[in-house]
Order: C-alpha cells, then structure tokens, then sequence
C-alpha cells in the first residue's frame, strides 16, 4: 500500500520497556529460524487502525507479557525506514501488575523472562536483539532512570 508521493504506508509501531518495582525489565525470546536463530526483543507490534501510539503499547504489553502499567513515559520516536511514513514510538512502562500473557496467533513460542537493565544492555552489545526498537529504547530508558 502506498500514499500519492509513493512511500509505503506501513501502520507505526511501539516498543515498551517495562520496567517492575525491583527494576528488572520484561524480555521476550523466540526462535526466528528465518534470521538464524532465537532472538530477543521487548514487548510491542503494530498500530492496529485507529489506535494512538500509547493505546497500541498498552494493547501490545498486555498480550506478549500479560502486563499493565500504571504509569507511562513517552521516550521518543523514529522513522522506521527512509521510504516509508512509519515511526516506532518508545516507551517505559512502570508500576506494574502482571498477569497471564494473551499471545496472538504466531506468538505462541514467545517467552517471557525478567532481566536486569544491565543485562539487557550487555545482550544488546552482544547482538542478541533481533530488532532495533528495543536497544534504542533500553538506552533511553537507562539514561532517564
């Protein structure tokens, strides 16, 4: 799908770093056999029509690690690619309560695990992040807190 200037009209996505009282952070791993292997990466997706930003991280926190927040803080956003209008948005997400996760159809082998940030970084440094929206917003949020 395409705009009149021809750019890709791919929906905007978030990325959340959930962040519990203790400081540990939600990671998810899952096999992606099409890039090699298991990966890690942090709970988010894809705007659904007519969702804001922080609306589609709430959606996407509570079905890939079953969590909602209390509070939110927006950490930025980025163009997703240079030939489309698409942006990520970054969030952290804290005060948490935690709950069963509500995986969609081809989530089904996403695990769900609680890192420290520390951790999460020296993942981060060792390649272990299938996508980039992750380590960018565990940077930021490391930066703020």
């Amino acid at each position: 799908m395409t705009n009149d200037h021809g750019r890709n009209l791919t929906p905007d996505a978030s990325v959340i770093v959930a962040r519990d009282d203790h400081g540990k952070v939600a990671v998810l791993t899952a096999d992606f056999t099409e890039h090699g292997g298991e990966y890690l990466f942090l709970p988010g997706g894809k705007e659904e029509p007519g969702e804001s930003p922080q609306e589609c991280a709430r959606r996407e926190l509570l079905e890939e690690a079953g969590v909602t927040a209390e509070q939110w803080r927006h950490l930025g956003s980025y163009a997703m690619t240079l030939k489309s209008t698409a942006k990520v948005h970054l969030f952290e997400a804290t005060q948490l309560t935690c709950g069963p996760q509500q995986l969609m159809p081809g989530e089904e082998d996403f695990k769900l695990m609680w890192w420290s940030l520390e951790d999460a970084l020296k993942a981060v440094g060792e390649g272990r992040f299938l996508l980039q929206g992750g380590p960018l917003a565990l940077f930021l949020a490391k930066g703020e807190g």
